[in-house]
């Protein structure tokens, strides 16, 4: 179910914005983006506002002058967002790491949360090596608002069925996946796939929020870079596309009836048949 008619919603059928967009290199310019984009989901109903990962500031810049804690000014800013429009955002960002690199972290906050999320698995493929720059998390992360379980998984993370089975098992209904996708020959088919399959594992609703492609605006780049392609996509647990938006910046309210999620595992049997 997805539809952003909120005459047509139902009470246990939470509300989603993803906000596609281009993060600029300044996380003080970002952080205008994130207040437009809370305020106008918000307007429409939103109670759960993701961005993509690196909204703080986008890849292609030295990380570690960005990085800030979870308590520091950046977070905290967006905290003061989501509390004032009664929202949870999750935004990705940088957060200092003990062994002198950063953390890639989802942040989130709101209603109650504020905390981390830490990027498993990095972005060490198509002759880009985020571990030089990025230490690893190693913990998956699931949190609830209004009695509806979430996991959280960052971008290459969606390589990866093993994740998003877990969340499942520690009771996730819906993934949000905050992205900056790498361009490049058959990136774009890459990413619907696995959206659609990491769904298909795990029976869980996967929300693919990505940074839009910057030449969309001209927005000149690090060509080496993964700064995003756009196409933010929403799939069932069944594998059905229910949005997909293009490739510039744009904004999308959903409402996700996790209950499809329960129907999709009963049906596929992907998690009650496992033997590996």
């Amino acid at each position: 179910m997805v539809t952003s008619d909120p005459t047509m919603r139902e009470a246990s059928v939470p509300r989603i914005g993803l906000c596609q967009l281009t993060a600029a290199e300044d996380p003080e310019t970002n952080l205008k983006l994130i207040r437009e984009g809370v305020a106008a989901a918000a307007a429409e109903g939103a109670r759960i506002v993701v961005f993509p990962e690196a909204a703080m500031a986008r890849f292609g810049i030295p990380l570690g002058p960005v990085a800030q804690p979870l308590d520091g000014p950046w977070a905290s800013t967006v905290a003061a967002l989501a509390e004032e429009h009664g929202v949870v955002v999750v935004a990705g960002m940088f957060t200092p790491s003990p062994d002198g690199r950063v953390s890639n972290t989802l942040l989130v906050t709101g209603g109650g949360h504020h905390f981390g999320y830490d990027k498993i698995h990095l972005y060490d493929a198509f002759g880009f090596a985020e571990s030089d720059t990025v230490a690893p998390g190693t913990a998956p992360v699931t949190f609830e608002v209004d009695g509806i379980m979430f996991g959280v998984a960052t971008c290459y993370d969606i390589r990866f069925p093993e994740l998003f089975r877990k969340l499942a098992d520690d009771g996730a209904d819906i993934v949000l996946v905050p992205t900056s996708w790498g361009a490049g020959e058959g990136k774009r088919e890459q990413w619907e796939v696995l959206v659609r399959a990491r769904a298909l594992d795990s029976g869980c609703w996967v929300l693919g929020c990505g940074q839009a492609d910057p030449a969309t605006t001209s927005t000149p780049v690090n060509p080496k870079a993964p700064t995003g392609i756009g196409y933010s996509t929403v799939s069932d647990g069944f594998g059905r596309v229910h949005t997909q938006l293009g490739a510039g910046a744009e904004l999308v309210v959903v409402d996700i009836d996790p209950a499809v999620s329960g129907k999709a595992r009963a049906a596929t049997g992907v998690l009650a048949n496992r033997r590996l």
